[in-house]
């Protein structure tokens, strides 16, 4: 059964609180106030070129202010132009072209003003741009001739949008491109494959773009491919070889980079903005692309990929996603990586954004205007819309970079100020006025709402009010009593009260009254407490056969003063009550069950406030027929749950629980659960109470004091745990005096100047009687004044007034209607910190090695730590890199040193570098002022690894290798070391090395033999010595044999032996001889059809005679090994053209009874079909002889 939920009015109170304490200022409408822009349009304001353009600038003011515009910074006459038109009280702009006129006449940057007697208030600078679709320009594209295997870019160029046009690929046909790790396109609009293969010849590829405001879609002309390939594409045994490319002839080729093209490349993205990083590679077979992070690793919580792992999409980055990033593309052949340089800007972004200043007269205040961005944004003040330098002088006003602070104000201070910050990036506007005010409190809500909560629920009390100076608040309940904050209550900054958990004694009036120099002003709020909605009586699980009559229960308990609804649900969704169904208050029957009844029925109980769910699953048996072997196992289930609950022997602190087990269903009972409820603190909770053999059915329950007990038993076997049993009689015991106080007591500030004093509240079995509270008692350590108390029905209580971090005896006592609890233990809290006042001062800096520094400093007074002294912090940063030309990052890194400490090491720090460091004291509150600035240079380290260390055999006989210079060279590169030695399986040859000047960043190494792979292992080094290696091995040959049967204490391999290969070539040639004297000999001697009119020729359609002979024809027309085929699947002639047949003139000559023609030699080819192949070659094995000829 689920639990109560919070009224409706709950959220919308806890939204209002918010919003008041997060929202700026706001003053009644019916008080004199400058102008506030409440809408405009956007900075990049984009429009439909078909409508009417709409330019947004809406402005609240009393009195209300009036409008102008400017147009690229000078004055926009509406007035002169008849299609522009200013909206009624508003200053919205509408430029009408029903007329006629041309939109893009009116692009360009416009500004608001919004001004009445106290001042103008600014809109954004909004740029107007009118959206453009340009068309296609015409082309005619050849079709893309590409060999099967190679990669291939189809260029899209759309046309230049506004804004940019979404891109897709389809066919002609307007099908789509099936896209995939080998086909895909890329952000750009191109299409990329990283090898063709032949059946992409199936469709062509057209170039899509949909523009969005015109919502149309612009065709390119399609592409075209034909693909020359060894094997045709209908080559069924080829299609289906578990590897495709060597089947086909196609070449495996080492990964290259198709985008972005070469080693490394850079790219610059915005704060906030999602970056979106792609690298797409070419090979054979298609590489696979995996993603890093130098230095890190990838942000898991914003970093996803797309287009099948060849884009990388960080969302909504921030400074400490710059860095490099590295794509590494790899096949069984090889792998290359791409580094690409992140460099995260930012445009301006608030830290401190200023708010409208009410003030009283005589009263000082201050606008702040904080904003960070990268490069570091200006500040620029105005008032009025006007440059503060060219504003006339005002001695009450002073301004101090991003702050203007007003001392004295008076009335003839109103203005609206504008702060705009801006760098390269883009800008930020606010607008915030100072209004001059002298106004008692006021109350703006309305008077004596009635509030109506859930018993045991959380809720706000909410009074909205105004006054100038700013008014306190205080609440009192039903007129008298001392002010509500602490306990049960806490009073927010904005007025709101919050009682954390409802009672019946909380129901009564509550009085919000704020007091200000000039009088005061009270509301009131009736608070109602309802009980909560409860189904007591629950639905059950039912199995059921088919046509029969079922109930399901529904009784429900609510607030009569509450209207009730009870619905139903049938598998989470609302029931239909038909004809076979009754819904009554407390129940839903159904007649006539049927197989589609069968499901989960949620019975929904609902107030206007709360609501409560209870399900059960009906199941409905089709008709079976009663089973023939007696033998056969009996299905085991759950057990049936126990029945007919009783209480007896009812004593103070105890009573005898006795229950009807039910049906074990073939599995023994185990074990049974009592479990037990109260409805006091947790109505509708169900707790574990013990637990019995399943051997028994009563047992004797120990109880505690003052607890209105109810009980079920779920029984348990093997299978599981049965439904809970209908819930007993309830049993209340006698009340008494709690035996124990709550636990966990704190005291803890929550500000500098007071003490929250909490603990855990205890549960309904240890309440032991009626009205449970806390009695909190505190006093000052020192001073062992007398003790401070109050008493509480929550669990916090608030101490204010408190010095700053001062040491408090605390005590929370339990008290009920019976008695006090036992004397409770004291403990330590203490008041709220400050921020520390002093920083660590002499600091000295040693340079223990190029990494590593020590520190030591002077401690702080104890007085200005103003809390508990957690740790000393340094705060560092790599200011600059003693190589120029190096890039550093200049992020801010801390080292902290716990407790009270006097020295401390800073480790990991970059060689040969030049860095600062401040140093802090930090408390439970934050960190203190910082100390002077202190500088110090890293000496010369030992580099990283080299880069990108690529090993290539371009051949057998030699092997590339390539490096890039090492991340971090931590001082003067002076050469690197390259140590390689030959191995083939465990056996390792001699180890050779190499050293190279600093510039060097290639090498080719000659192979000694075919058969051995290389280990290569390289590192940087400077003065200090050699840095961290790299290792990387030769790839292995895919023809290679078994390096362990090959590698023999260095004996040659017998196939790369001369005598051996010219062996082979003579073997192969005499086969060659044979093959072409049997293929002779059965064109020239085969038998032949004899007849008795041998004028009459031969018929294909008639191949086997009686005797058995054969006419010997053209059988498959099968192509030659390693002819080339077109992508219509057509051969390409390489070699001549002859035949017998076009030496015999078409194939009607007669020849003599020696071997001569005597019929109808072959059966030639129409000539249109051959011309429609493109290819006239027969293709009978003597053909295919001549043509090898």
């Amino acid at each position: 059964m689920a639990g109560p939920q919070p009224p409706p009015w709950v959220h919308a109170a806890v939204l209002l609180c918010l919003l008041g304490l997060g929202g700026a200022i706001e003053i009644p409408m019916d008080l004199s106030q400058p102008p506030t822009i409440t809408k405009q349009s956007v900075k990049d304001h984009i429009v439909d070129p078909r409508d009417n353009i709409l330019i947004e600038c809406e402005a609240k003011g009393n009195p209300a202010p009036s409008f102008h515009w400017t147009r690229n910074s000078r004055f926009f006459n509406v007035a002169k132009d008849p299609r522009v038109s200013m909206r009624r009280r508003s200053g919205t702009l509408v430029i009408d072209f029903r007329s006629g006129g041309r939109p893009e006449e009116y692009e360009g940057e416009y500004q608001c003003f919004a001004r009445n007697k106290f001042g103008t208030a600014l809109s954004n600078r909004i740029r107007l741009q009118v959206s453009k679709s340009p068309l296609w320009p015409k082309e005619n594209l050849d079709p893309v001739v590409v060999q099967e295997g190679a990669p291939l870019t189809l260029q899209c160029n759309p046309p230049p949008g506004l804004p940019s046009p979404v891109i897709f690929w389809m066919s002609s046909s307007m099908e789509p491109i099936t896209q995939d790790k080998r086909v895909s396109q890329g952000h750009n609009g191109d299409l990329y494959f990283s090898n063709v293969m032949v059946q992409d010849m199936q469709t062509d590829y057209s170039c899509n773009a949909r523009f969005h405001f015109t919502h149309t879609i612009q065709q390119k002309n399609p592409f075209t491919l034909k693909v020359l390939t060894n094997h045709p594409y209908n080559d069924s045994s080829l299609r289906n070889h578990p590897d495709m490319y060597s089947a086909r002839g196609v070449a495996e080729r080492t990964p290259s980079f198709m985008y972005p093209q070469g080693t490394a490349s850079s790219q610059m993205v915005l704060r906030g903005m999602d970056l979106l990083l792609e690298c797409i590679a070419s090979g054979v077979p298609t590489p696979d692309i995996a993603w890093y992070k130098k230095g890190g690793d990838l942000p898991s919580d914003k970093a996803k990929f797309e287009n099948f792992n060849k884009a990388l999409r960080i969302t909504s980055v921030s400074e400490e996603d710059s860095g490099e990033y590295f794509c590494l593309a790899s096949n069984k052949m090889g792998s290359i990586r791409h580094t690409i340089s992140v460099r995260v800007k930012a445009a301006p972004y608030w830290l401190d954004e200023p708010k409208n200043l009410i003030l009283a007269p005589g009263e000082d205040g201050r606008l702040v205007c904080r904003a960070n961005g990268n490069p570091k944004p200006t500040v620029q003040w105005m008032v009025n819309g006007e440059p503060l330098q060219s504003a006339p002088p005002n001695p009450n006003r002073e301004v101090a970079g991003d702050t203007i602070i007003f001392r004295d104000t008076q009335i003839s201070s109103r203005a609206v100020y504008q702060c705009n910050t801006s760098n390269e990036h883009g800008y930020l506007l606010a607008n915030a006025f100072v209004s001059v005010l002298d106004v008692p409190p006021r109350m703006m809500s309305p008077r004596n709402q009635l509030i109506r909560v859930i018993l045991y629920n959380r809720t706000r009390l909410d009074c909205p009010f105004f006054g100038s100076p700013i008014p306190t608040l205080r609440w009192f309940k039903n007129g008298q009593g001392s002010n509500l904050d602490g306990g049960n209550y806490h009073v927010f900054e904005n007025g709101s009260l919050e009682i954390q958990m409802i009672r019946k004694e909380d129901q009564g009036i509550y009085t919000c009254v704020a007091t200000n120099i000039l009088g005061k002003a009270e509301n009131q709020v009736r608070l109602e407490v309802k009980d909560p909605t409860r189904i007591f009586r629950m639905p059950e699980d039912q199995v059921v056969k088919r046509g029969t009559t079922v109930q399901l229960e529904c009784r429900v308990k609510h607030d009569p003063s509450l209207k009730l609804t009870v619905s139903w649900l049938k598998d989470d969704q609302p029931l239909y009550i038909g004809n076979r169904m009754k819904k009554e208050d407390d129940s839903l029957t159904i007649f006539g069950v049927a197989e589609r009844d069968q499901g989960s029925y949620t019975c929904v109980a609902s107030t206007e406030l709360d609501q409560d769910r209870a399900k059960a699953y009906l199941t409905v048996l089709a008709d079976q027929t009663t089973p023939t072997n007696g033998l056969a196992a009996l299905p085991k289930g759950r057990p049936d749950k126990p029945r007919d609950l009783e209480l007896t022997d009812l004593a103070e602190r105890s009573v005898r629980l006795t229950w009807i087990p039910g049906d074990d269903n073939n599995s023994p009972i185990t074990d049974y659960v009592v479990q037990f409820e109260e409805d006091q603190f947790q109505p509708g909770v169900w707790h574990d109470h013990s637990k019995f053999p399943g051997s028994v059915n009563s047992a004797v329950l120990q109880l505690s004091p003052y607890v209105n007990y109810q009980f079920r038993v779920i029984a348990v076997n093997e299978v599981g745990s049965s439904h809970p049993s209908l819930p007993s009689e309830r049993y209340r015991t006698s009340g008494a005096p709690p035996e124990s106080n709550p636990s966990d007591v704190k005291g803890e500030g929550t500000r500098k100047n007071n003490m929250e004093i909490t603990w855990t509240p205890m549960n309904a079995t240890s309440a032991f009687g009626p009205n449970l509270r806390y009695i909190v008692k505190w006093r000052r350590r020192e001073t062992r004044e007398t003790w401070n108390n109050a008493t509480v029905w929550g669990s916090r209580y608030v101490v204010g007034q408190t010095p700053v971090y001062v040491p408090y005896e605390i005590r929370v006592q339990a008290e009920n209607d019976f008695g006090k609890g036992p004397e409770p233990d004291t403990v330590i809290g203490y008041s709220g910190e400050d921020y520390p006042r002093a920083a660590p001062t002499d600091v000295k800096i040693r340079v223990l090695n190029s990494t590593a520094i020590s520190l030591q400093w002077n401690r702080v007074y104890s007085d200005t730590v103003q809390g508990q002294l957690r740790e000393y912090r340094a705060y560092y940063w790599r200011e600059s890199s003693l190589l120029k030309s190096l890039w550093v990052s200049q992020k801010r890194q801390q080292a902290g040193f716990p407790g009270d400490r006097l020295r401390g090491v800073v480790s990991r720090l970059f060689p040969y570098s030049n860095y600062k460091l401040e140093m802090v004291v930090v408390n439970g509150r934050g960190d203190g002022p910082r100390s002077e600035t202190k500088e110090f240079t890293t000496p010369e380290g030992v580099p990283s690894a080299p880069r990108r260390f690529r090993v290539r055999q371009p051949n057998p006989q030699t092997i590339n290798l390539e490096w890039d210079h090492p991340e971090h060279p931590n001082g003067i590169l002076t050469g690197y070391s390259l140590r390689y030695v030959p191995f083939n399986g465990t056996k390792l040859g001699k180890q050779m090395v190499e050293n190279f000047s600093p510039n060097q960043t290639k090498f080719t190494v000659q192979r000694a033999d075919p058969v051995s792979r290389y280990r290569f292992t390289l590192s940087a080094r400077t003065q200090v010595g050699s840095g961290e290696a790299v290792t990387e091995e030769s790839p292995a040959s895919p023809n290679e044999a078994t390096p362990t049967a090959a590698y023999t204490n260095n004996r040659a391999d017998i196939s790369t032996q001369g005598w051996f290969i010219g062996l082979m070539c003579a073997i192969a040639l005499l086969v060659l001889i044979l093959l072409i004297v049997c293929f002779i000999k059965r064109s020239r001697g085969g038998k032949y059809p004899v007849r008795e009119k041998k004028d009459v020729p031969l018929g294909p359609e008639d191949p086997k005679e009686e005797d058995g002979s054969f006419d010997y024809s053209d059988e498959d027309n099968k192509p030659l090994q390693g002819s080339q085929t077109s992508l219509d699947g057509t051969i390409k002639q390489q070699e001549s053209d002859d035949s017998l047949v076009d030496y015999g003139e078409g194939g009607e000559g007669q020849f003599n009874e020696d071997g001569s023609f005597i019929g109808q030699y072959t059966v030639k080819k129409d000539k249109e079909e051959t011309e429609g192949n493109e290819s006239s070659e027969a293709t009978s094995p003597v053909n295919a002889i001549y043509s090898l000829a």
